[in-house]
């Protein structure tokens, strides 16, 4: 076992781990933060969905010393300093982005990523950059939607699948 530091959600934050200790299981094991989900254990299905140092990164596939002094975001960091939801997760309450809920926290994630990247993107760059989150609802077309509206842009010439 060994100590492990970095800022999560904007504060500091330490624990023990092992080496073999996944990100994930030190965020939902050691720290309590538990919106992050564990879906699959592979890096398939997109849950799992952090950022570090400003980069989504799927937290199943990276060890909890790989994030030392690293500066790590999960889903419960996205909140306005308010603790009202940030426009992703408006957006995504809005436009019944979320079905069952399960991979929510990690296509949040992913979204904010790729409008970070990509502030206004297409229908086509979202379904693109999503191919690494699963629904396993099969609630694609309204998390879409969610994103679309929460880059500013009209949801309504979305086309249906």
């Amino acid at each position: 076992m060994s100590k492990v530091s970095m800022r999560v959600n904007g504060r500091a934050v330490s624990g023990e781990a092992e080496g073999r200790t996944l990100l994930v299981d030190f965020l939902r094991g050691t720290l309590g933060l538990t919106g992050t989900h564990v879906g699959c254990d592979t890096s398939q299905c997109g849950a799992c969905v952090v950022h570090v140092d400003g980069k989504a990164v799927k937290s199943c596939a990276m060890f909890a010393a790989e994030a030392e002094g690293a500066e790590v975001t999960t889903i419960e960091g996205m909140a306005n300093a308010d603790g009202s939801l940030s426009t992703i997760q408006a957006a995504f309450r809005e436009h019944h982005g979320l079905q069952c809920g399960f991979c929510t926290p990690g296509m949040v994630m992913s979204a904010a990523a790729l409008l970070k990247d990509n502030p206004k993107p297409s229908e086509h760059e979202i379904r693109v950059y999503l191919e690494g989150n699963i629904c396993r609802c099969t609630g694609y077309h309204n998390i879409v939607k969610a994103i679309l509206a929460a880059s500013g842009q009209d949801v309504g010439a979305i086309a249906a699948e």
